[in-house]
């Protein structure tokens, strides 16, 4: 396709990480954040991959990430790690924390990641992915800068507050759902925005609290929960888990991710189980399962078509819109 760019994985990992350190990252930061938009790239998730990759380099540009920030990792039990991004990427201290974190739940079944004073941390199913590839069962939950109402309200109170959950399948890609507390994810909003379309009804309020189907004035107002009430219900406990349990900015609190010079300090709460301890051929039940929900009930399986996009990636390279590639490679060019 003329308007797009080929790229193999391998290729597009570097070029991340060149923009990214020449946006003022680290290498090893450079590092953690280029695997996993490619990863979300790779994936078919590509409102959360090379597009909202140019979300981080302005953001490292202007300083709302520290992109040589030094996560400080702690461990006040065997199962809890513990880690303060120092206003620095989400990735990072994950990345640091992960052998760990997965070897503390083989020992004792349950281990708990909890991080503060991070960045957004962009798609949520990479972490609970990873952990699912490791034979383990995981749940992620993370907040950031208040965008959606909360129940009864008009005002935002709270992030998108995405929640993940990841679970391994014996010969097949894991299980994996990953999805926000609100209607829509904010970046679907601000893409319809820039491409000059409407929104569905319900998906947002403009800034006077009425129903809004114009995504600019969606972005001066607020988001809708899905599923009303219930939905709101589930942000307020992605947020006693993501900012509570770690000490990060509650999102009312937090600066904005897309404007200033400040860090959103945004929490990460990731939860590991070896199923293995509980039943040794969980994995193998669960692949029957999901075939049998899939074939006999015509039943959306999470995770195959992106586990199978993720493949065909590997084997054939990415086709990158030719002017994000552009972008990225500007401010590569730059190192």
């Amino acid at each position: 396709m003329a308007d797009t760019v080929r790229l193999d994985l391998a290729e597009a990992v570097s070029l991340c990480e060149r923009a990214a350190i020449a946006a003022g990252a680290s290498e090893e930061n450079a590092s953690a954040l280029a695997k996993s938009v490619v990863a979300a790239e790779a994936k078919g998730v590509t409102a959360v991959g090379l597009s909202h990759f140019l979300d981080y380099l302005a953001a490292l540009e202007a300083g709302r990430i520290d992109g040589h920030a030094e996560p400080v990792l702690t461990r006040p039990s065997l199962a809890v790690h513990v880690s303060d991004a120092r206003g620095g990427l989400a990735h990072t201290g994950f990345d640091r924390a992960f052998d760990d974190v997965a070897r503390s739940a083989r020992l004792f079944g349950v281990a708990i990641f909890s991080q503060r004073n991070a960045f957004t941390c962009g798609e949520l199913g990479y972490f609970t992915g990873r952990l699912a590839k490791e034979g383990l069962v995981s749940f992620a939950a993370t907040n950031g800068p208040a965008l959606l109402a909360g129940a009864g309200g008009t005002k935002p109170v709270y992030c998108t507050n995405p929640m993940s959950f990841a679970a391994p399948v014996e010969g097949s890609a894991p299980l994996v759902i990953d999805q926000s507390s609100s209607a829509t994810a904010f970046v679907s909003i601000r893409k319809a925005a820039e491409e000059g379309r409407e929104i569905p009804a319900g998906w947002a309020l403009d800034a006077q609290g009425k129903p809004t189907t114009d995504p600019a004035a969606a972005m001066k107002g607020t988001l809708l929960a899905f599923g009303g009430n219930r939905g709101a219900n589930i942000a307020l406990m992605v947020e006693v888990l993501a900012a509570g349990l770690s000490g990060a900015n509650w999102s009312l609190d937090a600066p904005s991710f897309a404007e200033g010079h400040e860090s959103p300090g945004a929490g990460l709460f990731v939860l590991a189980i070896d199923p293995k301890l509980i039943d040794p051929d969980f994995a193998s039940r669960l692949k029957e399962q999901l075939d049998r929900l899939a074939f006999d009930h015509h039943v959306h399986i999470p995770g195959r078509s992106s586990g199978k996009a993720g493949m065909l990636a590997k084997a054939l390279g990415l086709d990158v819109p030719a002017d994000i590639a552009r972008r990225i490679a500007a401010v590569a060019e730059r190192a």
